[in-house]
């Protein structure tokens, strides 16, 4: 996947979304966010990943020191500075070099990571827009299953942190299957826990709970923005381990 081609594509879309909408708007996705502050967060997330990259910060960045970090008031520079800060990222980490170990959250990795990272970050977070709307929301099923893998990169990497509980526990496990035509294998996820870690990898298995339906839809749920319950998920096993999954895993 062309991850800084897809990152400015999702950036154009979620502004599109947040087009002349009004700002106040609650987002029920974000408990206690206007869009207008959903919006300052994507833009200033892309500003903050692209001073990471740049300056080879090595340690957490206080998002209210990231330079131009604020929205203008117009609507119009707005939507500009949004698209500009998908824009400098990307040519940030390209001058960076695609490769060169960077800072991120989950330990350093590779500069592109953060490009990857945004993106389902601004994919995510036009469901968000979109469901505060009442509009459609789609994404093509290539992007929501790396994002659903983006997702599990980032629960193993962080499980278990600080003390916090694991998601599932010794012996269980979870497998997801996108039934979208073609995507193959990249749309199967088995993730277990053992000797107190989470792993997952792309293949078929039986999970102590399963859940088959859409990319995009299996995308929604893991990242809690739809209950199974609204989507064209079939969920099959013990549904307590699914919660417990919800309840245990970053938002």
């Amino acid at each position: 996947m062309d991850y800084a081609a897809a990152l400015l594509e999702q950036n154009r879309a979620f502004g599109e979304v947040i087009r002349g909408a009004d700002p106040s708007t609650p987002v029920p996705t974000c408990p206690e966010w206007s869009l207008q502050q959903l919006f300052r967060h994507v833009g200033r997330g892309d500003r903050w990943a692209a001073q990471i990259v740049r300056d080879r910060v090595d340690h957490f960045l206080d998002p209210r020191s990231v330079e131009q970090g604020k929205p203008p008031p117009d609507p119009d520079e707005a939507i500009s500075w949004l698209h500009g800060g998908a824009q400098l990222l990307v040519d940030t980490v390209e001058q960076a070099g695609m490769e060169t170990p960077v800072w991120t959250f989950i330990g350093p990795r590779p500069a592109y990571w953060w490009v990857r990272r945004r993106l389902h970050e601004a994919s995510v977070h036009r469901a968000d827009a979109a469901l505060a709307l009442g509009l459609d929301f789609t994404l093509d099923a290539e992007t929501a299953a790396d994002g659903i893998s983006e997702w599990l990169e980032r629960v193993a990497a962080q499980a278990g942190r600080d003390g916090a509980a694991l998601p599932l526990t010794d012996g269980q496990s979870m497998h997801l299957h996108a039934t979208d035509p073609g995507i193959g294998a990249a749309g199967e996820w088995t993730i277990r826990a053992d000797n107190g870690t989470i792993s997952w990898s792309h293949d078929h298995g039986k999970g102590t709970v399963a859940l088959r339906g859409p990319a995009t839809d299996l995308l929604l749920a893991v990242t809690r923005r739809v209950a199974v319950a609204d989507t064209g998920i079939a969920v099959f096993g013990d549904t307590a381990v699914w919660q417990n999954w919800l309840e245990r895993t970053p938002f």
